[in-house]
Parts: structure tokens; C-alpha cells; sequence
């Protein structure tokens, strides 16, 4: 893969012009198994799964104020025909969450580049491939193990993105220009250009996070993404809406976790509306993490190929058959490990989802048909692998949400 050798390039530049270069490395896999009942055609399933393997790096060079994080995914082999997942859906996947790409991020940012010239503001810029600003954090470095249904309502990832960010005191605000199409396979890269014209900046989004107080974060995310499921631009565009908040702190020995968060998502001038509301939390005492959420998403019900679990691609609009609505509660608990007190943890944890599927408004698609009843019940066993990943807040450049620039950070 590309950014490995430009992380080694970068760190030999470092050494030669006597930069301080800080590499931080991290890792994690998570062995499961998981039994849905149903799945489509109205049986029940079971499978084992290597889920979320992956490797991340984040290199500091400038004094902190140049960050290149790199992030690679091989999902792409170890769920090559996706993860069984409750009300899951995109990028060609239904009732299964799609693997992501192998490289799932690599952005190159500025930190805080007007160094004390702009008072205590703090000015960054990034390009790379990545997440969007906009929505909430990747559910990969959330509390539950599988994946919420709002997934590409609450996150749009992977994308080639230019990124302008400024925070000053309580307040940051990220601008991205951006290409509409989304990954139609693992091994894909976004297109940035082609016959018909550029690709690459025909989306644009934006987010405004307010941080009153330690620990809690208000955001508010607006994008247009122009015909993100026809590669060669020919789809629907969508426009998206996003408010979420967010709050961490500790009481006593343990440590509380919430999300609220809502969505809306339009497709083809408003003919197609998606909808989601979501709350979770996690609580964690000592060895102890115990979590919950609940969400009542919609999803677009596309034609599906030969295969139940597949929809047609390249996506046009004629190709929704309805609109279903999913409510589902998912309940999990682990045990974190450290041996000797190491920077490897291990997890062993299970997790519970119970949901019900019904249809929303008219169209062709029928759930109680499809799956041969509307309750739903997910059960995963498994053991979270992780080195030195605990707390990385997948998505986020440029240290806006840290508290101090890059001089802070240093000296803590």
C-alpha cells in the first residue's frame, strides 16, 4: 500500500532536517460470531467473521503542526461478501454491512497554521482521502459492535476531500469540498475525473461544533452529494441534515458516554425522504463496558440481484422499491483485558439486537414477504483485539477537538 512508504519517506525527511517526528501506531480485529433470524427469504443465519481488521497510523512532524494519519482496512478480504448486520445497507449491500475500502483514510493536514499570528485560533487545512465533516463519529471507534442502519445517513466516508477547518474558543467550523460517487468496491479509488468533467468537487459539506463545556459537543452538518451511487454521475443527488450531541465524563470511578443524534437525508428533489433518530450510551467501571442504543432509521429498499443480499448498481432512482423503517434495540457488554498491563486489550464481549421492520409510505416492497415476518433478533459473540486504539475518534483533522494546538499537546 502507498501510505506505509510515504509515512517511512516522511519520517526519513524528519531526520534530515532535525524535526521532531512522532509516529504513533495502532491496530485491532475483532474475531465474531453472529446469528441473525431472519434474513432474507425468511431463515435464519450464522457466520464467523475476522470484522474490523485494521491497521492506523498518525505521524507529527513541524512541531505538531503537519499530521498525516493513515488508516488501512482489509475487510476486503476478510468479509470480501460483507458482515451480517441488522437493517444494514449501502454501497451495494442490504442485510449486510459492505466491507470499506482497503485504504480507509490518508489525509495529509495542517495544524493550527497561523501558529500565535491569529490570538488563540486555530486554522487548519487537510486533503487526502477520508471522512467528510460532516455528522457524527464513525461507528467503527463507537461503543456496539455491529453497525447502526443510519450509517450512510449520519456519515458519508471515504471520499477524495479538501478540508478547511478554524476554531476559536468554544466554536470550530469545517468546510470540505469533495467527490459524490461512493466506493463500489474495496479496491476502489474515488473518481476525480472524467469525460464528462471533474468528479472531485462536485460535492461540498459543512459542520458547526459548539463545545460549551468540557466534555460535551453540539453539532449541526449540512452536505449536497452529487449521485453518490452512479459512479459516473448519472444518479439522484442527495441533501443531508445532521444535528447531534455528544457528551463524556467521568463520575466517581467509571466513565459515562452519550450520543443523541438526528438525520435526514433527501433524495431527487425531495420525491424521497430518509429519516433517522438515534441515542446510545456506554458506561464503563473499571474492567467493566456495558452499552446501549436505540435507533428508528429508514433505508431505501433497492432492487435486489440474484443474490437477497446485493441491490443493483449502478443505483438510478427507479431503482427504489420503498421505503422501510427500522426500530431497533441493541444491548452489549465486555470484559477489557490488559495482560500484564500492556498496551494490547482484549475484549471479550456479547451483544444483543432486537428489531422490527415495517414499511413506510407506499412502493413495491413488502417486508413481512421478503423476510417472512417483521421481528428481528441479532446475536454476536466475539473478542475485540486492540493495540494502543483505545479512544482514537475516527474522522476528525487538523486537532480541532483538542483542546490546545499543537504546543499544548506536546507538552502533555
Amino acid at each position: 500500500m502507498a501510505w506505509p512508504v510515504l509515512l517511512a519517506s516522511l519520517a526519513g525527511v524528519g531526520r534530515l532536517t532535525g524535526q521532531a517526528v512522532e509516529l504513533e501506531l495502532a491496530a485491532q480485529a475483532i474475531p465474531s460470531w453472529t446469528r441473525q433470524d431472519p434474513v432474507p427469504g425468511g431463515e435464519a443465519l450464522s457466520e464467523f467473521r475476522l470484522a474490523q481488521p485494521l491497521a492506523l497510523a498518525r505521524l507529527q512532524a513541524m512541531g505538531g503542526h503537519l499530521e498525516l494519519v493513515g488508516t488501512l482496512d482489509l475487510e476486503g478480504w476478510t468479509a470480501a461478501d460483507g458482515e451480517l448486520t441488522l437493517g444494514a445497507w449501502g454501497e451495494g449491500f442490504n442485510d449486510r454491512r459492505h466491507p470499506h475500502t482497503y485504504v480507509h483514510e490518508l489525509m495529509l493536514s495542517g495544524v493550527d497554521l497561523l501558529g500565535g499570528r491569529d490570538g488563540r485560533g486555530r486554522l487548519s487545512l487537510g486533503a487526502g482521502k477520508g471522512f467528510v465533516p460532516f455528522g457524527s463519529d464513525d461507528p467503527m471507534a463507537r461503543p456496539a459492535f455491529k453497525y447502526p442502519v443510519n450509517h450512510h445517513l449520519s456519515q458519508i466516508l471515504e471520499r477524495a476531500v479538501v478540508i478547511a477547518g478554524y476554531r476559536a474558543g468554544p466554536a470550530l467550523i469545517e468546510a470540505a469540498l469533495f467527490n459524490g460517487d461512493e466506493p463500489e468496491r474495496p479496491g476502489q479509488w474515488p473518481l476525480i475525473r472524467q469525460a464528462a468533467g471533474w468528479r472531485f468537487g462536485d460535492s461540498w459539506a459543512g459542520r458547526l461544533t459548539l463545545i460549551p463545556l468540557a466534555g460535551l459537543e453540539l453539532s449541526f452538518s449540512r452536505a449536497r452529494v452529487k449521485s453518490p451511487e452512479h459512479r459516473q454521475g448519472a444518479g439522484t443527488d442527495q441533501r443531508k441534515w445532521h444535528a447531534a450531541a455528544r457528551g463524556e465524563r467521568r463520575i466517581g470511578g467509571s466513565r459515562l458516554y452519550l450520543l443523541a443524534e438526528w438525520a435526514r437525508t433527501t433524495e431527487a428533489d425531495g420525491f424521497f425522504e430518509f429519516t433517522s433518530l438515534l441515542g446510545e450510551g456506554e458506561w464503563r467501571w473499571r474492567s467493566h463496558r456495558a452499552w446501549y442504543r436505540w435507533e428508528r432509521t429508514d433505508r431505501p429498499e433497492d432492487q435486489r440481484t440474484l443474490d437477497p443480499f446485493r441491490s443493483v448498481r449502478p443505483h438510478l432512482e427507479n431503482s427504489i422499491l420503498g421505503t422501510s423503517r427500522w426500530r431497533i434495540h441493541t444491548l452489549g457488554y465486555g470484559v477489557r483485558l490488559r495482560p500484564r498491563g500492556g498496551d494490547l486489550l482484549l475484549e471479550p464481549f456479547g451483544e444483543l439486537s432486537i428489531g422490527a421492520v415495517e414499511r413506510r409510505g407506499g412502493g413495491l416492497f413488502d417486508p413481512a414477504r421478503f423476510y417472512g415476518r417483521t421481528a428481528f433478533t441479532s446475536v454476536s459473540l466475539g473478542a475485540r483485539l486492540a493495540w494502543r486504539l483505545d479512544g482514537h475518534r475516527m474522522g476528525h483533522y487538523g486537532g480541532l477537538l483538542e483542546p490546545g494546538g499543537p504546543a499544548a499537546r506536546h507538552r502533555h
